[in-house]
Order: structure tokens, then C-alpha cells, then sequence
């Protein structure tokens, strides 16, 4: 699984700095979480691919959203016929057909807008689904979390072999959950020779909110969470009167959920050229590895064992 950060900025977009996009790449399928201004070129320019099945927007500002009539527009000059599907907030379906429409565009292509409450299942997949949880902002946004299921356990050849399981399709059946018959009358459990299952990834998103108890939640254990950190401490009454989140913030709920990684994005323009205060209060509050991501920053997201 690899996360390219698309655009990092809060609401004013700056030099160095897109507004808000991460496109995640999950065995060759990509997810395209927010869709700000400019998206489809920061596509070329970090060299993402273009080819997307599902976005999933958090909520309606236009630092999300203004993207997507332009990103349409060029499938469309590419001749796409595949299927989109757009997941976002109860109340969007209206605002993103327009988004959709934008100067008269027609798309050649069928979209489906799929409006999700909090708590809801909004791509089940095989083997992960993508579930929609609350956040706190100005107006209605979810989060979203890319969930796997948990991995068959490793197969114990040796031991299987020590117990006269013939190399073969037997092996394969105990690896699904099958026992066998051995020819001299013994059955083999799986049990015997399969480990405990092995946990999938987990990746949370949060779009822009507040610290909360719910996202704490969601992202318990979490191999990369995504929090916004717009603003440093000095700024915490602007956070909380815009529902958003400083860096220490960030950092401590982390800390609580005992996530793997902690990336932070949303940062204001106020920071631009130097997001060393946001580094930081985050290092202090949260003892894993916190990154402040930039436009372009890749990360790959092994499983837990690995």
C-alpha cells in the first residue's frame, strides 16, 4: 500500500503547497481522498496514475472539492468509459452534481454520488472495506478509514511435513481451514499447522476537525493516520473556533490511539516555508514517528508483520 500526498495547505494554497488531496494506491487500485484545486496535475506531477474508481470526499469547502470538475474534464479528453464512484457526507448528492456539471460539462462516463452517514460501510471490498466516521468541523465531513481484514496465519510446512501431510493439494485445504484425512486414518486440523491470523493495515483519514473521541477510536493501532494540524498552539482558540486542530493536538490523540505513524497535513498558510513549530509539537506529543507531510511525500504502508 503506498500514500502520495497530492496537496498538504489548509484553505489558502501556497508556493510549495496544493490544497487537499491524497491518492492511495492499494494493490495497483487507487483511492483518491479529497480532490482540491489542481489535483490532476499534482496526478502528473508526482507520477500517481490517473486511473481512479473511487473518491471519497470529507466535506463540501472548496479546498476539497474544486478540483473535481477539472479532473472530470480530463478523463474525459482520455476517452475514460470505466465507472466513478464519489462517497461523501449525507446532504453533498445536490452540491457535487453540480460540481459534476460544472460549465455545462456532460460526462461520458457514468459517476455515481453515494451519500454515507458516519458509521456506514461505503466500499466493501475484497478483503478491506472503507468506512465513513464522524468528525467535527464547520460544516457536515466524515472521516475515512481503509480497513483490511486480518490475513490467514503462515503455514508450517515443516510440521506439516512431521505430521505426514503429503506435499499436494492438503497443504492448500489446511491453509483455507480444512482438516484432512491422512491414508492411515488420521485427520489433520488446521489448527495444527496454520499460525494465528495475521492483522491487515488499517489507514484513517481525517479531512478537517477537531481532535476527537470517535477518530481516536477509529484509528486505534492504526498503521498511518492522516490528522490535519493546521495550526500550532499559539493559535489554539482559532483552531477551535474554525473545528480544527493544532499540531500537539494531533500528536496526543495519536498517542492515545497508539498509532503506528502519524502524518499531519492541512497546514496553514501562515507556515508556509517553515513548518518547523508544527514538527514540533507533535514530537513532543507523541512518542511514534510524526512526519509533517509536503506535496509529493510518498510513504509505503507495509503489513504489521513485515
Amino acid at each position: 500500500m503506498r500514500v502520495t500526498f497530492l496537496g498538504t495547505s489548509a484553505a489558502m494554497p501556497t508556493a510549495e503547497r496544493g490544497p487537499s488531496a491524497v491518492i492511495c494506491n492499494r494493490e495497483g487500485e487507487r483511492y483518491l481522498f479529497d480532490c482540491g484545486e489542481g489535483t490532476q496535475r499534482q496526478m502528473m506531477r508526482f507520477n500517481t496514475g490517473f486511473a481512479v474508481s473511487y473518491l471519497f470526499v470529507t466535506h463540501l469547502h472548496g479546498d476539497h472539492v474544486l478540483g473535481i470538475p477539472g479532473l472530470l474534464q480530463s478523463w474525459d479528453f482520455n476517452d475514460r468509459d470505466e465507472p466513478l464512484a464519489i462517497h461523501a457526507p449525507p446532504g453533498s448528492r445536490r452540491h457535487l452534481d453540480s460540481l459534476l456539471h460544472a460549465g455545462g460539462h456532460q460526462p461520458g462516463f457514468p459517476i455515481r454520488i453515494n451519500e454515507v452517514s458516519p458509521g456506514n460501510v461505503a466500499l466493501d471490498g475484497d478483503n478491506f472495506e472503507v468506512r465513513a466516521f464522524e468528525t467535527q468541523h464547520r460544516t457536515r465531513s466524515v472521516g475515512w478509514a481503509l480497513v483490511e481484514d486480518d490475513r490467514r496465519g503462515r503455514f508450517d510446512r515443516e510440521r506439516a511435513e512431521e505430521l505426514g501431510v503429503p506435499v499436494g493439494p492438503k497443504f492448500g485445504k489446511l491453509h483455507d481451514g480444512e482438516s484432512v484425512e491422512l491414508d492411515d486414518g488420521r485427520v489433520i486440523r488446521p489448527e495444527q499447522v496454520v499460525g494465528e491470523p495475521r492483522p491487515g493495515r488499517k489507514l484513517v483519514y481525517t479531512g478537517d476537525t477537531r481532535p476527537t473521541r470517535t477518530t481516536e477510536e477509529i484509528a486505534r493501532e492504526a498503521d498511518l493516520l492522516i490528522h490535519e494540524a493546521t495550526f500550532a498552539s499559539d493559535e489554539t482558540d482559532r483552531a477551535r473556533s474554525t473545528g480544527h486542530t493544532t499540531a500537539r493536538e494531533a500528536g496526543e490523540l495519536a498517542g492515545r490511539a497508539g498509532v503506528e505513524r502519524l502524518a499531519l497535513t492541512h497546514i496553514s498558510s501562515r507556515y508556509a516555508g517553515d513548518a518547523s513549530a508544527i514538527a514540533r509539537e507533535a514530537e513532543a506529543a507523541f512518542d511514534g514517528e510524526s512526519i509533517v507531510a509536503h506535496d509529493g511525500l510518498e510513504l509505503q504502508i507495509p503489513f504489521p508483520d513485515e
